[in-house]
């Protein structure tokens, strides 16, 4: 995809991925989705595929393609959204989200054809899968980019950080992180669990590290994802994204019974009005 499309566009991208994520996560019935989650990533997500990463949807095992890995697995409505709104698979499947036989599964198995690189959910799993990913690019001299998305709560996990050292030791400028700062996690808010200076610790572990104060604005998204694909700094790449989770349904945002429930019919419409809300706002 190209890196020149405009803010607008993207904008229109990320509204449309939310009404996707609220359409798939409702399909679900009974069996829920992680909404809050997902919808605290969408403009991380959407900057990613929409501006930063060479991709084709017509070409899907490109081998100079970017690479994409959401090791917060269990967010997989923003990586599906994103998936159907480039065209790597018919919008009509997002009603089989978590069916029998559905390749759209609670979290992201192995279907290249469909854009999906790597199976993640396995907290910590996925980043050190992105890491393998850059360091198999280097090794073998090709210049493709990984992008990984991570949960700020994910990043409790020891293997986070054994993977962070190893990417530092191997000079991975090839990777490109984003930590999902929506500052909680299944059991609360992050700062209580477990009250991580995620800035300083990832640049005492050798990382290229950047703040993006409002990582629901696409502008700022898209601005420091491509200054981090252009650093010359020769380290590996984090961005850490302040998000609101939940973001654009008025019940959701902060809220964190909305991490992961199923969505009766009255959820959904108040939620389709929030979002038909911020259309007729961003005309």
């Amino acid at each position: 995809m190209s890196n020149r499309n405009s803010v607008e566009f993207i904008q229109k991208k990320a509204l449309a991925m939310r009404r996707d994520c609220i359409e798939m996560g409702y399909a679900a019935g009974s069996h829920g989705a992680h909404f809050g989650p997902a919808m605290s990533c969408i403009e991380v997500v959407a900057g990613i595929f929409f501006s930063a990463m060479n991709h084709n949807p017509q070409d899907p095992f490109m081998p100079t393609r970017d690479r994409f890995v959401l090791s917060k697995g269990h967010a997989c409505l923003a990586y599906y959204s994103a998936l159907v709104e480039a065209g790597y698979f018919p919008r009509d499947l997002m009603r089989t989200f978590k069916g029998d036989n559905s390749f759209l599964s609670g979290h992201p198995s192995c279907h290249v054809k469909h854009g999906l690189e790597v199976a993640s959910g396995s907290l910590g799993n996925g980043f050190a899968v992105a890491c393998g990913m850059a360091k198999a690019a280097k090794v073998k001299g090709e210049g493709h980019y990984v992008y990984c998305v991570l949960g700020d709560g994910e990043c409790d996990e020891g293997l986070i950080w054994e993977a962070a050292m190893n990417a530092v030791k191997n000079n991975l400028d090839n990777l490109i992180a984003v930590v999902d700062r929506n500052s909680f996690q299944l059991a609360g808010r992050t700062h209580e669990i477990m009250n991580l200076n995620l800035e300083a610790i990832w640049k005492a572990f050798g990382w290229e590290v950047r703040v993006v104060e409002d990582g629901n604005d696409v502008l700022s998204v898209i601005t420091v994802l491509n200054e981090m694909r252009s650093a010359t700094s020769g380290k590996p790449h984090l961005i850490i994204a302040k998000t609101v989770k939940g973001k654009g349904v008025s019940f959701m945002e902060n809220n964190l019974a909305w991490h992961a429930a199923p969505m009766g019919k009255d959820k959904y419409e108040q939620a389709v009005a929030d979002l038909a809300a911020l259309e007729i706002e961003g005309n």
